[in-house]
């Protein structure tokens, strides 16, 4: 009789436990709804409305942190915005989700190379030759990106060079 209230509060325990884990989805399904939204941002993006794309993304990923993809587009349009940094950022987040992803690794190593961190850039394209199972278009891509070097910064008349200072000398 004095184990009764202890064995009521176990088995409302587990209960509850057993009744969470029934309603979780699986890591590999994304929610149909987040997909729309990245598919709607991926059209705006290609359309050239990159905020549109920008937000219709972000929608994807408060539906569902999970969508590696959305998280792609959304370093593209980032890409496109001249905003290295950003992309590079949004596909570490890619690679948390699947470190094998070539797409990801791919694009964080071309956008390494725009921002000109290149050794960076090598280190993702050793690790996108190892992962890539297939069609390794994308690490040729990168490849040739790396060769090329990154894009050469243009100085604007308000940016202008000092003339150097010639030293002052006394003559004799």
């Amino acid at each position: 009789m004095r184990f009764t209230p202890a064995s009521i509060a176990l088995a409302a325990v587990l209960t509850t436990v057993s009744s969470v884990g029934m309603t979780q989805r699986p890591d590999t399904q994304i929610s149909p709804l987040s997909v729309e939204w990245q598919q709607a941002g991926a059209v705006a993006r290609k359309a050239g409305n990159l905020s549109a794309a920008n937000d219709a993304l972000e929608t994807a990923l408060v539906i569902d942190p999970r969508n590696r993809s959305a998280y792609i587009e959304l370093a593209e349009v980032a890409r496109a915005q001249g905003l290295q940094g950003k992309a590079i950022r949004f596909y570490r987040e890619a690679l948390l989700l699947d470190p094998s992803d070539v797409n990801a690794l791919v694009g964080q190593g071309e956008a390494m190379v725009e921002k000109g961190a290149v050794a960076k850039a090598k280190e993702n394209l050793v690790q996108a030759r190892n992962a890539c199972k297939s069609d390794c278009a994308a690490v040729g891509k990168l490849a040739a990106a790396i060769e090329k070097g990154p894009p050469a910064t243009v100085l604007s008349a308000k940016d202008g060079v000092a003339a150097p200072k010639a030293p002052v000398t006394e003559t004799p």
